[in-house]
Protein backbone atom coordinates (compact mmCIF):
# COMPACT_ATOMS: atom_id res chain seq x y z
CA UNK A 1 0.00 0.00 0.00
CA UNK A 2 1.24 3.49 -0.87
CA UNK A 3 1.31 5.36 2.42
CA UNK A 4 -1.52 7.93 2.45
CA UNK A 5 -0.79 11.52 3.42
CA UNK A 6 -4.17 13.20 2.86
CA UNK A 7 -7.09 10.79 3.33
CA UNK A 8 -10.58 12.25 2.98
CA UNK A 9 -13.57 11.00 4.99
CA UNK A 10 -16.92 10.30 3.32
CA UNK A 11 -19.99 9.43 5.45
CA UNK A 12 -20.88 5.79 4.87
CA UNK A 13 -24.54 6.53 4.14
CA UNK A 14 -23.52 9.13 1.53
CA UNK A 15 -21.68 6.90 -0.94
CA UNK A 16 -23.24 9.02 -3.68
CA UNK A 17 -20.60 11.71 -3.02
CA UNK A 18 -17.74 9.23 -3.41
CA UNK A 19 -16.90 10.40 -6.98
CA UNK A 20 -16.50 13.98 -5.72
CA UNK A 21 -14.16 12.76 -2.98
CA UNK A 22 -12.12 10.72 -5.46
CA UNK A 23 -11.76 13.77 -7.72
CA UNK A 24 -10.72 16.06 -4.86
CA UNK A 25 -7.01 15.28 -4.99
CA UNK A 26 -6.98 13.27 -1.77
CA UNK A 27 -4.75 10.19 -2.00
CA UNK A 28 -7.17 7.95 -0.09
CA UNK A 29 -10.91 8.02 0.55
CA UNK A 30 -12.17 6.73 3.91
CA UNK A 31 -15.76 5.50 4.01
CA UNK A 32 -16.79 6.34 7.57
CA UNK A 33 -19.08 3.94 9.40
CA UNK A 34 -18.37 5.48 12.81
CA UNK A 35 -18.72 9.13 13.90
CA UNK A 36 -20.21 10.48 10.66
CA UNK A 37 -23.08 7.98 10.70
CA UNK A 38 -25.94 8.16 13.19
CA UNK A 39 -27.24 4.95 14.74
CA UNK A 40 -30.36 5.03 12.56
CA UNK A 41 -28.18 5.08 9.43
CA UNK A 42 -25.65 2.38 10.38
CA UNK A 43 -27.35 -0.47 8.50
CA UNK A 44 -27.79 1.70 5.42
CA UNK A 45 -24.10 2.63 5.53
CA UNK A 46 -23.03 -1.01 5.80
CA UNK A 47 -25.26 -1.99 2.87
CA UNK A 48 -23.92 0.81 0.68
CA UNK A 49 -20.33 -0.14 1.55
CA UNK A 50 -20.98 -3.78 0.64
CA UNK A 51 -22.24 -2.72 -2.80
CA UNK A 52 -19.47 -0.17 -3.36
CA UNK A 53 -17.30 -0.55 -6.47
CA UNK A 54 -13.58 0.05 -6.86
CA UNK A 55 -12.41 3.63 -7.39
CA UNK A 56 -9.22 5.17 -8.76
CA UNK A 57 -7.72 5.95 -5.34
CA UNK A 58 -7.19 3.56 -2.40
CA UNK A 59 -10.37 2.93 -0.44
CA UNK A 60 -10.37 2.58 3.36
CA UNK A 61 -13.12 2.11 5.91
CA UNK A 62 -13.34 3.52 9.42
CA UNK A 63 -15.24 0.88 11.33
CA UNK A 64 -16.95 1.25 14.68
CA UNK A 65 -15.05 0.50 17.87
CA UNK A 66 -14.46 -3.12 18.94
CA UNK A 67 -16.60 -2.69 22.05
CA UNK A 68 -19.78 -1.71 20.22
CA UNK A 69 -22.47 -3.87 18.66
CA UNK A 70 -21.62 -2.82 15.08
CA UNK A 71 -18.06 -4.10 15.02
CA UNK A 72 -18.58 -7.60 13.59
CA UNK A 73 -21.15 -6.54 11.00
CA UNK A 74 -18.85 -3.68 9.96
CA UNK A 75 -16.12 -6.23 9.26
CA UNK A 76 -18.54 -8.30 7.16
CA UNK A 77 -19.36 -5.19 5.11
CA UNK A 78 -15.66 -4.46 4.62
CA UNK A 79 -15.05 -8.04 3.48
CA UNK A 80 -17.72 -7.61 0.79
CA UNK A 81 -16.24 -4.31 -0.39
CA UNK A 82 -13.12 -3.41 -2.43
CA UNK A 83 -11.52 -1.71 0.60
CA UNK A 84 -8.04 -2.93 1.52
CA UNK A 85 -7.47 -0.71 4.56
CA UNK A 86 -9.30 -0.43 7.86
CA UNK A 87 -9.12 2.66 10.05
CA UNK A 88 -9.45 1.49 13.66
CA UNK A 89 -10.84 4.18 16.00
CA UNK A 90 -9.92 4.34 19.68
CA UNK A 91 -7.20 1.74 19.16
CA UNK A 92 -5.85 0.46 22.46
CA UNK A 93 -4.72 -3.14 21.99
CA UNK A 94 -3.14 -5.38 19.36
CA UNK A 95 -5.76 -8.01 20.20
CA UNK A 96 -8.30 -5.89 18.32
CA UNK A 97 -6.00 -5.79 15.29
CA UNK A 98 -5.63 -9.56 15.41
CA UNK A 99 -9.40 -9.88 15.66
CA UNK A 100 -9.81 -7.84 12.48
CA UNK A 101 -7.23 -9.91 10.63
CA UNK A 102 -8.95 -13.13 11.68
CA UNK A 103 -12.22 -11.85 10.21
CA UNK A 104 -10.84 -10.19 7.05
CA UNK A 105 -7.57 -11.96 6.30
CA UNK A 106 -3.88 -11.14 6.44
CA UNK A 107 -3.94 -8.90 3.35
CA UNK A 108 -5.77 -6.12 5.16
CA UNK A 109 -3.88 -3.01 6.27
CA UNK A 110 -4.87 -1.39 9.56
CA UNK A 111 -4.32 2.22 10.60
CA UNK A 112 -5.01 2.72 14.31
CA UNK A 113 -6.27 6.09 15.49
CA UNK A 114 -4.88 7.11 18.87
CA UNK A 115 -7.80 8.69 20.74
CA UNK A 116 -7.22 7.87 24.40
CA UNK A 117 -4.56 7.75 27.09
CA UNK A 118 -4.67 3.95 26.91
CA UNK A 119 -4.09 4.12 23.19
CA UNK A 120 -1.06 6.34 23.69
CA UNK A 121 0.31 3.94 26.32
CA UNK A 122 -0.06 1.06 23.83
CA UNK A 123 1.36 3.01 20.89
CA UNK A 124 4.68 1.15 20.64
CA UNK A 125 2.98 -2.25 20.53
CA UNK A 126 0.37 -1.07 18.02
CA UNK A 127 3.07 0.28 15.69
CA UNK A 128 5.05 -2.94 16.01
CA UNK A 129 2.17 -4.98 14.57
CA UNK A 130 2.98 -6.15 11.01
CA UNK A 131 -0.43 -5.04 9.70
CA UNK A 132 0.16 -1.42 10.79
CA UNK A 133 2.02 0.90 8.36
CA UNK A 134 1.34 4.10 10.33
CA UNK A 135 -1.02 5.60 12.89
CA UNK A 136 -3.30 8.64 13.05
CA UNK A 137 -4.23 11.05 15.82
CA UNK A 138 -7.81 11.66 16.90
CA UNK A 139 -7.19 14.79 18.91
CA UNK A 140 -10.84 15.63 19.59
CA UNK A 141 -11.60 12.31 21.29
CA UNK A 142 -8.18 12.29 22.96
CA UNK A 143 -8.77 15.68 24.56
CA UNK A 144 -12.17 14.50 25.75
CA UNK A 145 -10.60 11.37 27.24
CA UNK A 146 -8.05 13.28 29.33
CA UNK A 147 -10.27 16.29 30.09
CA UNK A 148 -8.18 18.79 28.14
CA UNK A 149 -8.89 21.49 25.59
CA UNK A 150 -8.50 20.35 22.00
CA UNK A 151 -6.44 23.42 21.09
CA UNK A 152 -3.43 22.37 18.97
CA UNK A 153 -0.63 23.38 21.35
CA UNK A 154 -2.32 21.80 24.37
CA UNK A 155 -1.73 18.38 22.79
CA UNK A 156 1.80 19.07 21.59
CA UNK A 157 3.24 16.42 23.93
CA UNK A 158 0.96 13.74 22.51
CA UNK A 159 1.64 14.74 18.91
CA UNK A 160 5.38 14.65 19.57
CA UNK A 161 5.02 11.15 21.05
CA UNK A 162 3.27 9.92 17.92
CA UNK A 163 6.03 11.31 15.70
CA UNK A 164 8.91 9.94 17.78
CA UNK A 165 7.35 6.51 18.38
CA UNK A 166 6.59 6.17 14.66
CA UNK A 167 10.22 6.90 13.86
CA UNK A 168 11.42 4.38 16.45
CA UNK A 169 9.08 1.73 15.03
CA UNK A 170 10.33 2.32 11.51
CA UNK A 171 6.85 3.03 10.14
CA UNK A 172 5.62 5.99 8.11
CA UNK A 173 5.10 9.34 9.87
CA UNK A 174 1.69 9.68 11.51
CA UNK A 175 -1.37 11.53 10.23
CA UNK A 176 -2.59 14.48 12.29
CA UNK A 177 -6.24 14.87 13.26
CA UNK A 178 -8.97 16.73 11.43
CA UNK A 179 -9.53 20.47 11.25
CA UNK A 180 -13.21 21.13 11.87
CA UNK A 181 -13.21 24.32 9.79
CA UNK A 182 -13.44 23.86 6.02
CA UNK A 183 -14.69 27.27 4.83
CA UNK A 184 -11.45 29.10 5.70
CA UNK A 185 -8.49 27.62 3.79
CA UNK A 186 -5.93 29.51 5.86
CA UNK A 187 -7.02 27.65 9.01
CA UNK A 188 -6.54 24.28 7.30
CA UNK A 189 -3.19 25.41 5.93
CA UNK A 190 -2.10 26.66 9.36
CA UNK A 191 -2.95 23.35 11.04
CA UNK A 192 -1.27 21.40 8.24
CA UNK A 193 1.88 23.53 8.56
CA UNK A 194 2.03 22.96 12.32
CA UNK A 195 1.72 19.21 11.79
CA UNK A 196 4.28 19.11 8.99
CA UNK A 197 6.78 21.18 10.96
CA UNK A 198 6.44 18.76 13.88
CA UNK A 199 7.12 15.71 11.72
CA UNK A 200 3.67 14.45 10.72
CA UNK A 201 3.47 12.95 7.25
CA UNK A 202 -0.07 14.07 6.51
CA UNK A 203 -3.47 14.94 7.87
CA UNK A 204 -6.99 13.54 8.03
CA UNK A 205 -9.50 15.62 6.06
CA UNK A 206 -13.28 15.92 6.32
CA UNK A 207 -14.22 18.05 3.29
CA UNK A 208 -12.99 18.35 -0.32
CA UNK A 209 -12.32 22.06 0.26
CA UNK A 210 -9.59 21.10 2.71
CA UNK A 211 -7.57 19.15 0.16
CA UNK A 212 -5.98 22.05 -1.74
CA UNK A 213 -4.69 23.98 1.31
CA UNK A 214 -3.37 20.77 2.88
CA UNK A 215 -1.75 19.75 -0.41
CA UNK A 216 0.08 23.06 -0.52
CA UNK A 217 1.81 22.10 2.73
CA UNK A 218 2.37 18.35 2.45
CA UNK A 219 3.45 18.34 -1.20
CA UNK A 220 6.66 20.12 -2.27
CA UNK A 221 5.98 23.28 -4.26
CA UNK A 222 7.71 24.58 -7.37
CA UNK A 223 9.64 26.97 -5.11
CA UNK A 224 10.71 24.07 -2.88
CA UNK A 225 11.91 22.19 -5.96
CA UNK A 226 13.84 25.19 -7.24
CA UNK A 227 15.56 25.56 -3.85
CA UNK A 228 16.44 21.86 -3.78
CA UNK A 229 17.98 22.00 -7.27
CA UNK A 230 19.96 25.09 -6.30
CA UNK A 231 21.40 23.32 -3.26
CA UNK A 232 22.28 20.17 -5.16
CA UNK A 233 23.86 22.09 -8.05
CA UNK A 234 25.96 24.13 -5.60
CA UNK A 235 27.23 20.98 -3.89
CA UNK A 236 27.90 19.20 -7.19
CA UNK A 237 29.91 22.13 -8.53
CA UNK A 238 31.81 22.67 -5.30
CA UNK A 239 31.76 19.72 -2.85
CA UNK A 240 33.42 21.89 -0.22
CA UNK A 241 30.69 24.54 -0.38
CA UNK A 242 29.41 25.32 3.08
CA UNK A 243 26.89 28.06 2.41
CA UNK A 244 24.31 29.20 -0.13
CA UNK A 245 22.60 32.59 -0.02
CA UNK A 246 23.85 33.05 3.51
CA UNK A 247 22.56 29.67 4.77
CA UNK A 248 24.84 26.84 5.83
CA UNK A 249 24.84 23.73 3.67
CA UNK A 250 25.39 20.63 5.79
CA UNK A 251 24.41 17.01 5.33
CA UNK A 252 20.85 17.36 6.72
CA UNK A 253 20.23 20.24 4.30
CA UNK A 254 21.56 18.17 1.39
CA UNK A 255 19.41 15.18 2.34
CA UNK A 256 16.33 17.41 2.62
CA UNK A 257 17.05 18.81 -0.85
CA UNK A 258 17.42 15.29 -2.24
CA UNK A 259 14.12 14.24 -0.69
CA UNK A 260 12.25 17.28 -2.04
CA UNK A 261 13.68 16.70 -5.51
CA UNK A 262 12.65 13.05 -5.46
CA UNK A 263 9.14 13.77 -4.15
CA UNK A 264 8.49 16.58 -6.61
CA UNK A 265 9.70 14.62 -9.62
CA UNK A 266 7.59 11.65 -8.54
CA UNK A 267 4.54 13.94 -8.41
CA UNK A 268 5.33 15.17 -11.91
CA UNK A 269 5.63 11.59 -13.12
CA UNK A 270 2.35 10.54 -11.52
CA UNK A 271 0.52 13.54 -12.97
CA UNK A 272 1.88 13.14 -16.49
Amino acid sequence: MKTPTLPLFVPGHRIDILPKAVASGADMVIVDLEDAVAEVNKLEAQAKLSSCVSVSVPLAVRINTPGCGWFDSDLAAVLASPAKTIILPKAETTADIDRIMTAIGSDITIIPIIESARGLAALASLLAHPAVPLCAFGHLDFSLDIGASSEWNNLLYVRSQLVVESRLAGVAPPLDGVTVSFDIPDIVKRDARRASDLGFGGKLLIHPRQVAPALSVFRPSQDDYAWALKVLVAVAENPSAIQLDGDMIDMPVIKRAERIKKEFELLLENNS
